[in-house]
This record gives structure tokens, sequence and C-alpha cells, in this order.
């Protein structure tokens, strides 16, 4: 019953009109006002951030913003894929017979989240991860490794939220949301999936690198509002960390996995 009344609850207000009010709020001059609560709120070290308060032209730009350039070091190690954000490492592991992995015990179709059953083969036994982007995050995205991007395209129309309440009682919202993916090629000629998933009401996934090589931690894009990154692994590819627990948040250029 509860999984029913979200799902109406979130049907009925998730639209473009509210999409535009609350992005028109956020990018106007008034929303300024609220950039230094929000940051006390979430908690959010003003000391990494690149520009000072004042500077910020609205809440939006603040919610995009960038950091220092020492605030992230990149682990330079070759053989190892750095996260591509700072998140909450949500869930990982193989990905199951018949193309599936599970997130909030729910089953998520690796060819739903692909949008076709010749991109999901290729990942059959594979690897996967998580991260979530709560709204204190540094929301934007950088090259997890050296590599070319193979394919890139979009799929979904609508936005439903990703946080915990989210994945509990949505309609699968990482397989069906809104999403870009970037089929990438790194060490080997191995292939992985990066799938930039939009949260709620804003679909706005920008990207501010459009070339067809990635470097580690180069800045390929940025959310506007939280949202998820899920990578999809070739089978044999890669292992995780250690450091790869379920719920710990792990910070942008920080290695997760190396290659095999």
């Amino acid at each position: 019953m509860k999984e029913k009344i979200y799902q109406q609850l979130i049907e009925l207000t998730n639209g473009q009109t509210s999409s535009n009010i609350l992005m028109k709020f956020a990018k106007s001059g008034y929303s300024k006002n609220f950039i230094r609560s929000y940051s006390k709120l979430y908690g959010i070290n003003i000391d990494e951030v690149s520009k000072k308060m004042e500077q910020f032209k609205n809440l939006h730009d603040f919610f995009t913003r960038e950091l220092k350039a020492d605030a992230r070091p990149i682990d330079q190690n070759q053989s190892v894929l750095v996260s591509p954000v700072d998140a909450k490492l949500e869930i990982f592991g193989e990905i199951q017979d018949n193309l599936i992995l599970t997130v909030k015990e729910k089953p998520y179709s690796v060819v739903d989240l692909l949008g076709s059953e010749q991109a999901a083969k290729r990942y059959d036994k594979g690897k996967y991860i998580v991260f979530y982007l709560s709204p204190a995050d540094y929301h934007r995205m950088h090259s997890p490794v050296d590599a070319y991007v193979e394919k890139q395209y979009v799929l979904g129309k609508k936005s439903f939220p990703v946080n915990q309440v989210g994945l509990q009682y949505g309609k699968k919202p990482i397989s069906h949301n809104y999403r870009m993916v970037n089929e990438l090629v790194y060490g080997n000629n191995a292939h992985a999936a990066f799938i930039k998933v939009g949260a709620t009401f804003v679909n706005s996934i920008v990207l501010t690198n459009t070339s067809k090589e990635w470097k580690k931690g180069e800045e390929v894009g940025y959310f506007s509002f939280g949202s998820t990154v899920v990578m999809l692994f070739e089978k044999g590819t890669i292992s995780f960390h250690e450091n790869v627990i379920q719920g710990r948040a792990i910070r942008m250029g920080e290695a997760f996995a190396t290659m095999l």
C-alpha cells in the first residue's frame, strides 16, 4: 500500500510544470539568499569550494559548484579506476543470471537500464556499482579512467527520486529515469558502461566534455540536483577494493577497483 501511495504522489507532482518551477527558483537571484543556510544544513565544506559564497549567482550556481584544484587528489596508479563522483556507495556486486542486478532488494534488468539486449549482453556475469549523490555532495562528474568514448545515448523521459525512499518504493527509477549512457573502452580493450541517472523533477545532465578521449580525473559533466551514477563492467575485467563497502562515503578521485 505504501508503495502505491508513494508512486501516485510522485506521478502527480513530477511533471514539466513542477520541474520548471523548481529550476526557475534555483536559478533566480532570490535563491542566492538560501545558499548559506543550505550549506550549513548539509554540512558542506566551503573551504574547498573554488569561489567565495558571495560570488555565486544563485542556488543552482552553488549546487553545481567547482572545487579548488587540490581538493580531490586523483589516484595516479594506471591500473586502478577512481570514483567519478563524491557519493555514497549504494550497492555493488555481480550481475546475476538473466542480466539482473539488485538494488534495495529490487531486481533491475540490465536490458532496461541500457535500452537494448545487445548492449546488455556484454555485461553478463560482470560487475556493477551504484554511486548515490545526496544534495550535500559535490555534483560534478569526472572520468574514472583513461578511456575512449565508443558510444553515447540518452534514454527515458521523466525522473523520479533516487534517494532511499525512492529506491524502496519507486518504480525502479534507476532503469526508468532519464539517463545518459557512455560506453567506454579502457585498459586492454575492456568495456564499461558509465550511466548518469537523472533525479527528482530535474532531468538536467550537463556535459562539459564532449571529446571522445577521456583522461582519468578530468571533468566530464555535472548534475542539476541530486542523482546517481551506475557503472557496469564486463566479466573478469575488474576487482573491487576493500574500501568498497555498502553505505560508505567515497570521494571523487579515490580508487575503488583494479583492472585485471
